[in-house]
């Protein structure tokens, strides 16, 4: 027997007995004739709770119910956002809200200041300030019960702005620059109405002005209301309600939006929106949309770069599972998992729908690549929400990150073999395929807990990926990452567009390191689900101690390039004029 084969039989005998999990990369590389083994580091990361010392004392509360009405197994959005520019992200947390229902009307109250969304500012030692009542947040959606939030600077004015979805009236907050926000919902026509879920701002049209994505769920209300499974109630299958519409608001630059939903095509086809992301998936310089869908097909919303859009996921591979089966479609991701400059995407699901990871196979095309990268196996029994493409461990591979949990609190007298609650799950990236990292990356990855909402982001500048999860009638999860003791080195870049968006949401990052490794990532706040992510763009490096080329592909279509970045950095690139770009 060669040295490489016992190599092999040792490693599939360790597999098959379960002493190490996750060996397939290893062994499919092999099986390919691969000679080199992917590098298995001495000692990975792991993430810390540090919510008991982080001084965030509040809860999500659903008001759940035993008449099960789905607006409560929906809520609890959370945003990373730096809200007074200190160069520290401070956390935004939606809640749900109480209700009582007389006569099959409902009738919502979040007076009590246990309802109240809260936004918390980092003191910068690892605790949090509640700041919701200084801040003028306090009075948020006292007739809306809440679910999600997008983050972008609509105004350009420098300082972030804040979009809460709802079933009921979504609220615009202004950013006053002052540490204050400013319900502008009404001058600005973006109330929207009815339920929704995913919210994102993006610029579609490349005018330099952050428009506004907004999806929406199912046509249901408390007088429409149907009990499921006498006598012991569950939340309805969403096909027992009607699907909705979603909306696109444009930008006008003057503080106003107006809805442009049908004259796109956003209004073409009627959904039940979980989650959305943006992304350029085919690279003609204009961002898309894709939007998961619970119980019905996806949608990718191609861009024509005219203010028009077509959805076209049948055509892309994208609307269904590989079996050509509609999923319980959750969070989404997207960005470039495998490192060959195109975009690709996951969608979290329900417990025996293995999560969807559409590889881009480019020209407009997807392939299904959840059994091939080894996320089928592990995902087969395991139901998910909040969801990222994150670079935990910085090695410049994108690794997947899942706050999980399924929809049915009570699912287990359905089905003694799908938990209701369940830890979160790490996955790390070895090469394009995942191995299961949880059980040796902290004990949060051994709770149960009904995960909803996930943000990630540098919340100690530190260059590691720390993250911030929403739990169901719980408090949120701080999660730190100790990456940046281990070695690898980073670079966090903040972009500030001039020409573009002052975000710089929808610029294309790429950057080429010393020993040749290629990443891009894609600029934007939005994904997951119902949640918005460090804005800034983060790249590990490995052993890397610098970035030997990189380039920004400004949404304007400016072209910048910078040579020989110096690594474990947070560097801020300011857009140059068309005059001054280098093309």
């Amino acid at each position: 027997m060669t040295r490489r084969a016992m190599i092999r039989a040792l490693l599939r005998m360790l597999a098959l007995s379960g002493v190490a999990p996750g060996l397939d990369p290893l062994l499919n590389a092999m099986a390919k004739g691969s000679n080199d083994l992917p590098p298995v580091p001495s000692k990975l990361p792991s993430f810390a709770d540090v919510s008991a010392h982080s001084n965030i004392r509040c809860r999500l509360n659903a008001n759940t119910t035993d008449e099960k009405y789905p607006i409560e197994a929906m809520c609890g959005g959370v945003a990373l956002l730096d809200y007074d520019n200190d160069g520290l992200l401070d956390i935004f947390l939606v809640n749900g809200g109480s209700f009582q229902v007389k006569n099959k009307v409902g009738k919502i109250d979040r007076s009590n200041p246990e309802n109240w969304n809260r936004l918390y500012h980092n003191n910068g030692d690892g605790s949090f300030t509640d700041v919701t009542e200084k801040a003028g947040l306090s009075a948020a959606s006292t007739t809306s019960y809440g679910m999600g939030v997008a983050v972008g600077d609509y105004d350009n004015d420098g300082f972030p702005d804040l979009y809460v979805t709802n079933f009921g009236r979504n609220i615009l907050y202004h950013n006053n620059g002052d540490g204050t926000f400013t319900d502008v919902t009404e001058r600005a026509r973006v109330a929207a109405g009815g339920w929704t879920v995913p919210a994102g701002f993006f610029d579609y049209d490349n005018d330099g002005k952050l428009d506004l994505f907004v999806g929406r769920y199912l046509d249901w209300d408390f007088p429409k209301n149907v009990p499921c499974n006498e006598p012991v109630h569950a939340y309805c299958p969403p096909y027992i309600y009607g699907p909705m519409t979603n909306i696109l608001y444009h930008n006008n630059g003057d503080g106003t939006f107006t809805d442009v939903s049908r004259e796109s095509g956003i209004a073409a086809k009627p959904g039940t929106a979980m989650g959305v992301a943006f992304n350029d998936y085919d690279g003609d310089g204009f961002a898309d949309i894709f939007v998961s869908n619970d119980g019905r097909p996806n949608f990718l919303y191609h861009n024509d770069g005219k203010g028009k859009f077509t959805e076209e996921a049948l055509e892309a591979n994208v609307a269904y599972n590989e079996n050509g089966s509609i999923v319980s479609g959750m969070g989404v991701a997207f960005n470039d998992y495998n490192n060959d400059g195109l975009p690709d995407i996951l969608v979290t699901d329900l417990a025996t729908e293995i999560y969807e990871l559409y590889r881009n196979a480019g020209k407009r095309s997807f392939e299904f690549d959840s059994r091939l990268s080894g996320l089928g196996a592990i995902s087969a029994t395991r139901s998910g929400y909040g969801v990222a493409f994150v670079d935990y461990d910085n090695d410049g591979w994108k690794d997947i990150l899942v706050a999980q949990g399924h929809v049915m609190d009570n699912i287990e007298i359905f089905n003694s073999n799908v938990a209701s609650k369940l830890p979160p799950l790490l996955l790390r990236n070895v090469n394009g395929k995942f191995v299961d990292v949880s059980a040796q990356s902290g004990s949060i990855f051994q709770e149960p807990l009904a995960g909803r909402g996930l943000a990630i982001g540098d919340l100690d500048n530190d260059g590691a990926m720390d993250a911030v999860m929403t739990v169901i009638n719980g408090s949120p999860r701080i999660l730190r990452n100790n990456a940046a003791s281990l070695g690898n080195h980073w670079l966090l870049i903040k972009l500030v567009g001039t020409v573009s968006n002052r975000d710089g949401q929808g610029a294309v990052v790429v950057a080429t390191s010393s020993s040749g490794l290629k990443q891009s990532q894609y600029a934007s706040t939005c994904g997951s689900y119902s949640s918005a992510r460090d804005p800034r763009v983060h790249f590990g490096l490995g052993s890397d101690m610098s970035v030997a080329r990189l380039e920004i592909k400004w949404p304007s279509g400016i072209h910048q390039v910078l040579e020989n970045v110096k690594s474990d950095q947070i560097l801020t690139i300011t857009e140059p004029s068309r005059k001054e770009s280098a093309t």
